[in-house]
């Protein structure tokens, strides 16, 4: 009883944003970033409750981003990244496309994309620093296993037989 309290005070609220979350927020401006588990999460995770990772917005990768080019239209930048996450009515010539990935340990990444118009046309984009395809996909999946190098066994060479007298 006293241990199963102890672990509850430890984990607090499954809803309570960490405090970490919002210095995730307020860099996320600048490209992709990744801040690992803090306070009492990162030094007595295995107390906490089980939190599962939570993926919100869309993802934009650097390969994406390179594709993005000024002159093309909505429905081009649509095709490409995706449709925005955030399309402020009062700023209109605005497209923001923002992820968070929150995993189970604690760690936060966060990314944001602000693509912006004039006459219907991309007139310039902000992205910073973003993965690639491959390195997000390490990142939710774990690392790929390694493939385990077997020793090739070679069968000694026989030695010539004799050949047989008739």
């Amino acid at each position: 009883m006293l241990l199963a309290s102890f672990a509850l005070t430890l984990g607090g609220c499954a809803t309570k944003a960490p405090a970490s979350d919002a210095a995730a927020a307020a860099a996320a401006g600048t490209g992709a970033q990744t801040i690992g588990p803090t306070g009492v999460r990162g030094v007595l995770g295995i107390f906490a409750p089980f939190r599962i990772d939570i993926q919100q917005g869309n993802f934009v990768s650097s390969e994406m981003l390179a594709q993005l080019k000024v002159g093309m239209t909505p429905e081009q930048v649509r095709f490409t990244l995706g449709t925005p996450l955030l399309v402020d009515v009062f700023h209109a010539p605005r497209w923001e496309y923002i992820f968070r990935l929150q995993r189970s340990s604690g760690e936060v990444t966060t990314s944001r994309v602000t693509v912006f118009f004039k006459d219907d046309r991309v007139a310039s984009f902000e992205g910073g620093d973003l993965p690639t395809e491959a390195e997000y996909l390490a990142r939710i999946a774990g690392a790929a296993p390694v493939a385990k190098q077997l020793p090739i066994l070679i069968p000694p060479k026989a030695a010539p037989s004799a050949p047989e007298a008739r």
